[in-house]
């Protein structure tokens, strides 16, 4: 009779063992769920940066490359003031890409 007794305490001291240990893992799955989101959404934000840099430095590049094509195309001297008039475009638009320069 004791030792059906030991057992059984040790039966109720298992199960309960095992219930914390049940409650351990739904605890563990729901944290490794959001870690899981987390993860995802950072490693979009990540990918999107990246590509934002990217685009950056090309846009970058191709400044450079224009300011070095630039500097190459024009000359050292400006011309006279007096020989170079600015002529407008007919739709009056004065923006400066519709502003075009030309010699007399």
């Amino acid at each position: 009779v004791e030792k059906n007794f030991k057992l059984e305490e040790k039966i109720t001291m298992l199960q309960q063992q095992n219930e914390e240990l049940r409650a351990r893992i739904e605890q563990n799955t729901v944290i490794t769920r959001q870690l899981s989101e987390e993860n995802a959404n950072l490693q979009e934000y990540v990918e999107k940066e990246v590509e934002e840099k990217k685009k950056l430095s090309r846009t970058n590049e191709e400044l450079l490359w224009k300011l070095q094509e630039g500097d190459a195309a024009s000359p050292v001297k400006l011309p006279p003031a007096s020989s170079t008039s600015f002529y407008r475009c007919s739709s009056g638009d004065s923006s400066p890409a519709k502003v075009r320069t030309l010699r007399r």
